[in-house]
């Protein structure tokens, strides 16, 4: 047992403890003992609600239960009578806008697409937060977006076949997004500036401006000879770059070496689903990337194609405006964190009992004095140019907790000293209780909230155990096509802009969730935008550059304009859940539902044990690349146990299916020199501690507290690293 550090009546870690006092403190103007004491009446203040909260979730659930237990069937009118009865669902506040102020322009005037990444590796939240800019010629050349037919392949060495598809694609998009008064960009051979105007001259000769002259904003270098101009489109910057002696510039008749595009206007540091932080080492490795980012000390140095590189936060980017004046735009994407729900407890503090603290309250506490070091100028960068902390609180049920995490906020400010309502609240709509009281959730955020958010995997995990007994769910991939998840995702949009969102705060949409499939991303996800979503969530640098394509093509604040007068979708949609009903299923289509569900689990929980890694590329069944984080865990792991309570499959089946899919992880797995085999022999399966893991989650899916996964998996991670220790 670690000797812990008693301060304040609070036990802490050794480690936490000194990265609080040596690192975070210094610099903040919050001294040692004063941290301290307020931390812990913080913690005896909050603590009591925080239980009683759980307690109500459970009590919730257990009447649901008992509603399906004694009605096999009902009408929706039954049913919604029953959840008003038990106050799962509350009367809707009279209408009403959001009153947020000092909202992040990012956030309130940008429609852009937006990274998520674990902050716990510090080369991913590097990379997100530098995604601000991102080139489309290397977007376009290095994934599948172009066709690799008639020699354009993608090759180590530079390709010129692919680099002319390349230049002819850009030319084509600053066509549609910057148009010339007539000719093409295609037809360009020179770019100057004459008379503070830009003047284009096209294979003939002509020389043409642009249609809308005032999209042209500034330019680097020299004015007679720019190597960059900038210009502006729907709310997002634009970059045309030149260097004739480069080897792509040098094939240009313009000499255009690249275009590159204002893409990730903000990221999601996560401290949650995509990280696997147990203990207190885990959650300082955390802390302190987020204080790093901060601090703008962050840097992270690699070994890439034989070569060791750094990666530091990049710079601001300096232009001259039309009349020479200095312009300075954000290198940087604007950094949200994103902290755990109300769930969880951590050893790393005990409170004067001697009980773990609950870990949101930890989040909220360690986070924002690490963003101190922002809002007090300590970083040659700035993240926040509102002088806010934006928090995205994920997992919360119902309007109750959204105010109590209201009042861990006005806690926290008041504990660092910070004017009220500096913390910002983003809302993940991701549990059936929220959305179902979204607009009385927002109202309990009303000066705080700067975005919302859907999510279909959580969303559907907690459908699948809210209505466990109500009968045995569709398979995975049907439930994406019944009514209910059209009308959530349309609900959120229609709440949000009801709430004055517009030009205040997010509304976004989910992950797309295949990384090496670029292309299938260009055709589906421009729903996005077209559904009134001012962002939406991308697995990379790479794709929030080719994303924000879609929202040159969609002018969202106009769909939004236009949506303000649709009906709201149908809450009674949105409680059906998407059951079997008269649907049948063959038993090969039973087993390869199975197959695909157990393979995710397996692929997922054996890094998350074995390497402590919570979000990654994992291979699917078909061993196609699928992001996976804790979301996708929960829904394969609730899908299988709801088939399992209802007699769809047996243990047995069950069983049988996770041994043979270890074999198939195992096999996907044989070049990672850090992987361990689960399936050996079957011994080895008995004992192995990722595998016992991924049996848990779904033999024990009923009995989980909403399904969720993180109880099962900290308890399993912490077993590995002791035994690892030992």
């Amino acid at each position: 047992m670690t000797n812990m550090v008693q301060h304040a009546g609070l036990s802490i870690h050794p480690a936490l403890y000194q990265f609080i006092n040596q690192e975070a403190l210094p610099g903040s103007g919050i001294a040692v003992d004063v941290f301290w004491s307020k931390f812990a009446s913080l913690i005896t203040s909050l603590s009591p609600t925080n239980r009683a909260l759980l307690a109500k979730r459970d009590d919730l659930q257990n009447k649901i239960d008992e509603f399906h237990r004694a009605n096999s069937s009902y009408s929706t009118d039954e049913y919604r009578t029953f959840l008003e009865s038990i106050g799962y669902l509350v009367s809707e506040p009279a209408p009403f806008a959001i009153q947020t102020e000092h909202v992040e322009p990012e956030i309130a005037l940008t429609a852009a697409p937006q990274l998520v990444v674990p902050v716990s590796n510090a080369r991913f939240a590097l990379n997100a937060a530098n995604a601000r800019w991102g080139s489309l010629y290397d977007a376009l050349y290095g994934t599948d977006v172009l066709s690799e037919d008639d020699g354009a392949e993608r090759t180590q060495s530079y390709n010129p076949v692919r680099g002319f598809k390349v230049m002819a694609y850009a030319r084509q998009f600053l066509d549609k997004v910057l148009p010339l008064v007539s000719g093409s960009h295609i037809e360009s051979t020179n770019y100057a500036l004459i008379n503070e105007e830009l003047v284009v001259t096209l294979r003939d000769s002509t020389q043409v401006k642009l249609a809308n002259p005032a999209q042209f904003i500034g330019y680097q270098g020299q004015i007679n000879a720019p190597t960059c101009l900038l210009f502006k489109h729907n709310g997002l910057h634009i970059e045309i770059q030149f260097d004739p002696f480069h080897p792509v510039g040098a094939a240009d008749k313009a000499g255009i070496k690249d275009v590159v595009l204002e893409a990730a206007a903000t990221t999601i540091m996560d401290c949650e689903d995509s990280v696997a932080a147990v203990d207190a080492e885990d959650k300082v490795g955390v802390y302190r990337n987020w204080l790093g980012l901060m601090k703008g000390t962050l840097s992270e140095t690699f070994v890439k194609q034989g070569a060791a590189q750094t990666r530091t936060l990049a710079a601001d980017r300096q232009y001259y405006g039309k009349s020479q004046e200095r312009i300075t735009l954000k290198g940087r994407s604007m950094m949200f964190v994103r902290n755990v729900g109300h769930l969880m407890s951590n050893d790393a503090i005990l409170d004067e009992q001697g009980e773990p603290i609950f870990e949101g309250i930890m989040d909220a506490m360690i986070t924002s004095l690490c963003a101190l070091h922002d809002l007090q100028g300590n970083s040659p960068f700035k993240n926040s140019s509102a002088a806010s902390i934006n928090i995205v609180k994920p997992k919360m049920h119902g309007p109750e907790e959204v105010a109590y995490t209201n009042q861990i906020f006005a806690a926290v400010e008041d504990a660092l000293s910070l004017p009220r309502f500096t913390l910002k609240m983003g809302i993940m709509d991701e549990e059936r209780r929220t959305s179902a009281n979204l607009k009385a959730c927002i109202f309990e955020a009303k000066h705080r909230v700067v975005f919302i958010n859907t999510g279909f995997l959580d969303r559907t995990g907690d459908e699948i155990h809210t209505s466990m007994l109500a009968g045995p769910v569709l398979p995975k991939g049907k439930i994406k096509g019944e009514p209910w998840i059209t009308a959530y995702e349309d609900r959120n949009v229609d709440i949000g802009l009801s709430c004055g969102f517009q030009h205040k705060a997010q509304i976004g949409k989910g992950m797309w969730p295949i990384p090496d499939k670029m292309a299938m991303m260009m055709e589906q996800k421009i729903g996005h935008p077209q559904s009134g979503a001012n962002t939406a969530w991308v697995p990379s640098p790479t794709a929030a550059t080719l994303h924000v394509l879609h929202y040159h093509q969609v002018d969202v604040f106009d769909v939004q304009n236009q949506l303000k007068t649709r009906q709201e979708a149908s809450l009674a949609t949105l409680l059906t859940p998407p059951l079997m009903h008269s649907v049948s299923l063959s038993k090969e289509d039973i087993q390869a539902e199975l197959d695909n569900n157990a393979q995710g689990i397996l692929g997922y929980v054996v890094r998350w044990i074995d390497q402590g890694v919570g979000c990654s590329k994992v291979p699917d069944i078909n061993h196609v690349g699928l992001m996976e984080d804790r979301a996708t865990l929960r829904i394969s792991s609730q899908h299988i146990a709801n088939w399992l309570f209802h007699g769809i499959c047996t243990r047995a089946q069950v069983e049988s299916t996770f041994a043979k899919m270890a074999g198939v992880v195992d096999g996907q797995n044989e070049h990672d020199a850090a992987y361990q085999p689960m399936a050996k022999t079957e011994e080895g399966l008995l004992t192995n501690l990722a595998y016992q893991a991924a049996l848990a989650l779904v033999f024990e899916g009923t009995q989980q507290p909403n399904g969720y996964t993180e109880p099962l998996l900290h308890a399993f991670r912490k077993r590995y690293k002791a035994h690892q220790n030992l």
